[in-house]
This record gives C-alpha cells, sequence and structure tokens, in this order.
C-alpha cells in the first residue's frame, strides 16, 4: 500500500545579493521558484521582506536582500532545497522553518518592504488631494476676485453716467438760453437809424429840401 505524504507550511528566508536584487530582480525570483519546483513545492506567497546591512559579510558582501516564501511540501523535501541553495551562485543563504502553526493572516502579513510601499502610495495620494484641493480653492478665490472686480466697475461707471447726463442737460439748458437771448436781443444799428427817420408823406416827398429845412428850423 503506498503511503500518502502531507504537505506541510513552510516558511523560508532566503538572502541574496543586494547589487543582484537591484540589476535583476526578476532573474532573482526565477531562481527560487525554479528550485521549488524542482522539489514539488507549492508556492503559497513570495515576497521581497527588507534590504539591510548584514551582521558580518557573507561572501564579501556587505549587504542583503531577504526574500520571504511560504510554500507546501513534503517533509523529506526540505533537505534537497537546502542543497540546491547551497549549490546556487546567486542564493547566499536560506532558512526554512514549520510554519504549520501559523495562520492566514500571519502568513499574508505586510513585509516591511510592502509596508514601506504602502504608506509611500498613501501619503503621495494624500499629497495629490491636498494639491487638488488647493487648485480648486485657488480657482473659486478667482472667481470670487473677478465677481468683486465686475461689481466694482460697475459701481465706477455709475457716477460716470450720471456726469454724462448732467453735463447733457446742462447743455440743453445752455442751447436754450442761447436761443432765447438772440430773440430778446435789441435789432440791428440799422433798424435803429430807419425808426428815426420821420415818415414823410407824398406831399412832403415832392417838397424841395430847402422848404423842409425851412419848415424844420422853425
Amino acid at each position: 500500500m503506498e503511503t500518502v505524504v502531507k504537505n506541510k507550511l513552510y516558511e523560508a528566508m532566503f538572502l541574496v545579493d543586494s547589487a543582484l536584487a537591484a540589476a535583476d530582480w526578476d532573474h532573482i525570483l526565477s531562481v527560487i521558484r525554479t528550485i521549488l519546483k524542482k522539489a514539488d513545492a507549492e508556492i503559497v506567497s513570495l515576497n521581497k521582506w527588507d534590504e539591510r546591512k548584514l551582521a558580518y559579510e557573507i561572501a564579501h558582501k556587505e549587504r542583503g536582500t531577504y526574500i520571504l516564501c511560504y510554500f507546501r511540501v513534503g517533509g523529506e523535501k526540505v533537505a534537497v532545497i537546502e542543497r540546491d541553495v547551497r549549490l546556487s551562485d546567486q542564493i547566499m543563504r536560506v532558512l526554512i522553518l514549520n510554519a504549520e502553526a501559523m495562520s492566514d493572516e500571519e502568513v499574508n502579513r505586510e513585509t516591511p518592504v510592502m509596508r514601506e510601499e504602502r504608506r509611500k502610495n498613501e501619503y503621495e495620494e494624500a499629497a495629490t488631494k491636498r494639491i487638488e484641493e488647493s487648485q480648486a480653492k485657488a480657482e473659486e478665490l478667482q472667481e470670487q476676485l473677478s465677481e468683486e472686480r465686475a461689481q466694482s466697475d460697475t459701481i465706477e461707471s455709475a457716477p460716470e453716467a450720471e456726469t454724462v447726463l448732467s453735463e447733457a442737460e446742462y447743455a440743453s439748458e445752455f442751447e436754450s438760453s442761447e436761443s432765447g437771448d438772440v430773440l430778446s436781443e435789441e435789432p440791428p444799428a440799422e433798424a435803429q437809424i430807419e425808426s428815426d427817420i420821420p415818415d414823410m408823406s407824398p406831399d412832403d416827398s415832392a417838397r424841395p429840401l430847402s422848404e423842409n429845412t425851412d419848415e424844420t428850423i422853425k
């Protein structure tokens, strides 16, 4: 009778050179997946944990990047995974622990890198929101200022209209007064001269001027 081996949940912390991880992160993940696949392991999660200074140099490396992985595999395959890691040129160390007692919440908890990334995104979203609110407030203030300027221009133009109207009324009155003065002016000197000449009857006009003069003198 064939014995069925139950796969258990394991936690593995892989350590790789930070320079190599920064240069080709996808390649590093591919190496880890290949090792686990070779051992028939089922990957539950695979995430970057953090990048830190090493307590001591490993292979002349002072900094390392930690990769946290949860996977299910038969207990006898753990030794195979550890052996393949030692033979790898890309992975410096690995620590594998039994994680059967861990809950799903603990397995899926945020890594320091994930937490930092989330905080960065939240900060950027908040900053973007503040900028949008500031722009909206600035536009609102600009509209209010434009309305106040328009009202101010309307108020200032009202006295000017009254002044124009007053000037028009004054001009009209002035023209009327001038027309009255013209009608009331004295007649020209020629009219006065004609009025001073006495009326002459037809008989008088036929008489000699000397006679008229004598009569006038008398």
